[in-house]
């Protein structure tokens, strides 16, 4: 082997060794389906409403009727990256909760808002009561991918829980919650009124390590 080759190895081993942790362990993680586009397992409905109904649309978990959730019954999750892809009918609503309760309702957990053109003019984008996205991203009735990075860090000394939203690739902000609202816990969709029609595909996970040393 010529003392060149050696040496660009030996730079290349060199650059990996000095690689933060987290972007090594970003080159082995994998996403993890949570839907198989089929049928509901690993999903259940929580709300008592009869005329609430979840079921499978042309390979979409689809929402309709009153309100209701549905909690993917893997996890709990803590520090993640998580997709999927939605659809919202006109004047529509409807949520993505990450980190709620097994059995969540409306406010049991951090929920990235689902919302066109509903009366509420918290739009698509927005970390519902935290930060607010009042401009149209996506228009209803249109496919759309949702994306979120959740992880607790350290941010000038103070402990924090990281919330980055991405919608169609486009990066809308990073969130930074001091107080830690919700420290673990489940994936769910929300079916927020009889005229909200919401379809979910493609959803997805990646566990990220925990930054904080303890």
């Amino acid at each position: 082997m010529s003392r060149t080759i050696r040496f660009l190895m030996s730079g290349i081993l060199v650059a990996i060794a000095f690689l933060p942790s987290n972007a090594l362990y970003a080159q082995d993680a994998k996403w993890t389906p949570l839907f198989d586009g089929k049928t509901m397992e690993g999903w259940e409905k929580v709300g008592k409403d009869e005329t609430s109904k979840w079921e499978i649309t042309d390979g979409a978990i689809a929402g309709s009727g009153g309100a209701s959730m549905i909690v993917c019954t893997k996890g709990p999750y803590k520090n993640f990256k998580y997709r999927a892809e939605v659809k919202i009918n006109d004047k529509g609503n409807s949520g993505l909760y990450f980190r709620c309760s097994r059995k969540p309702g409306f406010t049991d957990g951090y929920e990235a808002q689902i919302d066109s053109t509903h009366t509420d003019p918290i739009r698509t984008g927005s970390l519902y009561g935290m930060c607010h996205v009042y401009k149209r991203v996506v228009e209803p009735d249109t496919w759309f991918t949702y994306e979120l990075e959740v992880r607790d860090d350290v941010w000038r000394g103070k402990e924090v829980t990281r919330i980055k939203i991405t919608v169609n690739g486009d990066e809308l902000y990073e969130y930074l919650d001091f107080a830690k609202t919700f420290k673990d816990g489940y994936f769910a969709f929300q079916q927020h009124d009889p005229g909200s029609k919401v379809l979910i595909r493609k959803v997805e996970v990646m566990e990220l390590p925990d930054n904080v040393k303890k």
